[in-house]
């Protein structure tokens, strides 16, 4: 197998040679099931595992290989990869584990381009939109939004425009799966041995995109499952295929719910017009609610920013705020735990130190 056909390159294989040298080779994760993991190696594909020794040096789930990572393995048995090391992600997009857990689930690794796939159906909503693209530009990939089911939308170019008016120099493609209608637009973003992943919600039409791209049903496909357009999940697991052309391809289970992982950085570049216009406030530390010379809130008052926009904005820097804060708070619990540990084990020497005065 040519890995080159995968992506692998020079700098990959700069970050392989201390692992070569002990015997391991380079592999890339294209299938993503719970437990196990499906990779691309020089012998062809095998089953990937991670080695026990991964398990216990491990921070969290976030450390462990996912698709798209190029890892370093060990050939071992019957068609088996045993995975010690994961090779440091170019890109990654990433978002919150669902629930109260303060941790961070990498989706896709080493991704070129981003495709932001929403439909123009019942479930449209620009302010999902939105929190993708502040997850998107957090994640070091480039994104583009794939305005799905064209063929359903009544004046696509109306919608175009205001999706436009949001993505702020991210390229916006409007095209239908489904018929094929545009899907040639994507081309230029689909090159060999560069890596495009798709995601968005359920129902979007990702897997009928990606077979409309291979010319082939590969990919199981399932009609929406209400008026809303909110779909099941087809896809059941993340999974990297190779396009005709030779371009590669990530399909990603539909998300319900995309709660944020990412930095300031990556909101402001988001929201680059609402950041251009809270420059111009009278104050720096300007809330943007009611206080005086306030040029955010005056171009809403002007009809040039939208305020639905505006509170999304607030939002998203609110659960980013908090996200913050649990963060922080997890980093103490951990640093207690650890002195704990650290004064447990002291106390422990000290008492083998000291002299028993009864013998």
């Amino acid at each position: 197998m040519d890995l080159t056909e995968f992506g692998f390159d020079d700098r990959w294989g700069a970050l392989m040679a201390p692992y070569a040298a002990a015997g391991l080779v380079p592999a890339r994760v294209v299938r993503q099931h719970r437990e196990r993991s499906i990779v691309i190696a020089a012998a062809g594909e095998l089953t990937g595992e991670v080695a026990g020794r991964f398990r216990r040096d491990s921070a969290g789930r976030s450390d462990y290989p996912v698709v798209g990572d190029w890892v370093a393995a060990e050939i071992a048995g019957d068609r088996l990869a045993v995975i010690h090391a994961v090779l440091p992600r170019r890109s990654a997009f990433t978002r919150k584990v669902a629930g109260n857990l303060t941790e961070a689930q990498v989706v896709a690794a080493n991704i070129d381009t981003v495709f932001l796939v929403t439909g123009l159906d019942g479930n449209f909503s620009l302010r999902r939109i939105e929190r993708y693209l502040t997850s998107a530009w957090d994640s070091g990939a480039s994104p583009v939004i794939v305005l799905n089911k064209a063929d359903l939308c009544g004046d696509p170019a109306e919608v175009l425009a205001g999706v436009e008016a949001v993505a702020l120099g991210a390229p916006v493609v409007a095209l239908s799966a489904l018929d094929g209608s545009n899907v040639e637009a994507l081309r230029p973003y689909l090159v060999p041995g560069r890596t495009a992943a798709l995601l968005g919600s359920s129902g979007v039409g990702k897997s009928t995109l990606i077979n409309r791209l291979l010319g082939e049903e590969r990919l199981p496909t399932r009609e929406i499952s209400d008026r809303a357009g909110r779909g099941r999940h087809t896809t059941t697991h993340r999974e990297l295929v190779q396009l005709p052309d030779g371009a590669l391809l990530i399909d990603t289970p539909g998300m319900r719910e995309l709660q944020l992982w990412a930095d300031e950085d990556s909101l402001e570049r988001a929201f680059d017009d609402i950041e251009a216009l809270a420059a111009r406030c009278r104050f720096a530390d300007c809330r943007h609610e009611a206080e005086p010379g306030c040029a955010v809130r005056a171009a809403v008052d002007a009809g040039s920013l939208d305020p639905a926009r505006l509170e999304s904005y607030f939002k998203q820097r609110r659960e980013l705020a908090f996200l913050g804060l649990k963060m922080d708070e997890r980093s103490r619990r951990q640093a207690d735990k650890s002195r704990g540990r650290r004064f447990a084990q002291m106390r422990k020497e000290i008492k083998q130190r000291k002299p028993n005065f009864d013998k």
